[in-house]
């Protein structure tokens, strides 16, 4: 994929409109499902391209046992909302419809579609393909003030001992920009935490593993397994995906024209569109007025999510029953975890805080890894995915700006008794429990002692 870097003027137009926003993310929803993009019911219509929605319940978390309080933090974040990331699927759609504007065969609807792909293809441009957009930055920032809020004590603290919080990401611009969003807005929450947090460092090793050489073995699984290509040519080439694309074309050109593009030249045509259909919410602050509901049907539209879905589902996923090759390569950044949560403990390590940016190709496998809902289940050879047999949705896994945040809690020791460490999590700002070869400290507890984790997820 093409990675365009961002300018500085960018950079800083991303986080001024990130800094204005004056209300949490969860009431600027609003906006986004007048216009489609982000209700909760036709998130599977946009995928992994889907924006972020918290999905936490603000007030509702389970309170920390006697005696224990947040003495550390970490995190691992899919960048936020962003450019497409190239302008190859709005060119194919523009050159489409400017052949039958030509030949006057656009229907009164198809009339409108190039003026709003225009639109989309310029904002994009103006962002940088791939890069993140407005929304994005406001993703995190607002990601980061319910951090602060739901640990007020723990962030107190980092400030006045100014515990440093380390930033790591991909090196990728829209990793980069993504953490000087949520910095910023961990320090809009509280000034104090500016001397503390540290600047960004690259780990690709860490947080862009899935390109990495000791991952040769991966990409060669993408490359070039009869088993991976199998499976994702069946899906392609089932039925549905022609009748689609068929209904599509037939809504949006006249019946000469339509009749007249190949088979493959029909879903081509209207998986583009998908694309763009589902890039278009993650760039709402630079394109308002771009709405590309009206050209697909809700029906169509969750096909062709259910397309992408396999993709990243068998690329990135659960895959194959009895194969890891997707996700083992997670262990890396579920090491870490525990890792940095053992440092803290143990007193090796004075970090208030530990936060990581990264991609869906990260997120995905980590899920996966970790038994996280939605993740744990593989299909089987004979049984392709589908979302009739299985619950994994790339809105739900990994959206814009996923996370998996720890929470590390600590209880003084006493007389006779050592320092007690608890770690809660939450996905995507839920908690949630760990896998269920993990102990909570009691029956529906989100809990867990530290080394319960350390012995559960050792070799996961």
């Amino acid at each position: 994929m093409k990675r365009t870097a961002p300018s500085s003027a960018v950079v800083a137009a991303s986080l001024a409109v990130s800094l204005a926003a004056g209300v949490l993310f969860t009431a600027g929803t609003a906006a986004a499902q007048e216009r489609g993009g982000a209700s909760r019911v036709d998130r599977d219509l946009y995928g992994t391209k889907a924006p972020y929605e918290p999905q936490g319940r603000p007030g509702r978390y389970q309170k920390a046992p006697k005696g224990f309080v947040p003495v550390f933090t970490e995190n691992v974040a899919r960048h936020g909302s962003r450019a497409m990331s190239d302008g190859e699927d709005g060119e194919a759609v523009l050159a489409v419809l400017r052949r039958a504007q030509e030949q006057g065969a656009l229907t009164e609807l198809g009339a409108r579609l190039a003026p709003q792909v225009q639109a989309l293809m310029t904002a994009a441009a103006a962002v940088g393909f791939g890069n993140l957009s407005g929304r994005g930055a406001d993703e995190q920032r607002q990601t980061a003030l319910r951090m602060e809020q739901r640990l007020p004590s723990l962030f107190r603290t980092i400030a006045a001992e100014r515990q440093p919080v380390v930033v790591e990401t991909s090196g990728v611009a829209r990793a980069v920009a993504s953490a000087g969003a949520f910095t910023a807005g961990l320090t809009a929450g509280e000034p104090a935490l500016a001397g503390a947090i540290k600047a960004p460092v690259t780990d690709k090793n860490l947080l862009y593993f899935h390109k990495q050489p000791q991952n040769a073995d991966y990409q060669a699984y993408l490359a070039s397994d009869p088993d991976l290509a199998a499976v994702l040519a069946g899906i392609e080439h089932r039925p549905r995906t022609a009748e689609a694309a068929r209904h599509t074309v037939g809504r949006l050109f006249r019946a000469g024209f339509a009749e007249a593009l190949s088979a493959d030249e029909q879903i081509a045509f209207a998986r583009a569109l998908h694309q763009l259909y589902s890039a278009a919410p993650d760039l709402s602050v630079e394109a308002p007025d771009v709405d590309l509901t009206p050209f697909l049907t809700t029906h169509d539209a969750r096909w062709f999510a259910y397309l992408d879905d396999a993709e990243e589902f068998y690329q990135s996923g659960p895959a194959f029953r009895g194969r890891a090759i997707t996700y083992r390569m997670a262990g890396v950044l579920l090491d870490d975890l525990l890792a940095q949560a053992a440092a803290k403990a143990a007193g090796t390590s004075g970090n208030g805080a530990v936060l990581r940016f990264t991609h869906a190709e990260e997120i995905e496998p980590l899920a996966a890894l970790m038994g996280l809902p939605g993740s744990t289940e593989p299909a089987d050879p004979d049984e392709p995915y589908s979302y009739r047999n299985n619950p994994w949705r790339g809105a739900e896994v990994s959206p814009m700006a996923a996370n998996i945040q720890w929470d590390l809690f600590a209880k003084a020791p006493a007389e006779g008794r050592p320092a007690a460490y608890l770690v809660r999590m939450l996905y995507n700002e839920k908690e949630t429990a760990f896998k269920s070869s993990c102990r909570p400290v009691s029956k529906g507890s989100y809990f867990y002692t530290l080394d319960e984790l350390k012995h559960c997820l050792a070799h996961a």
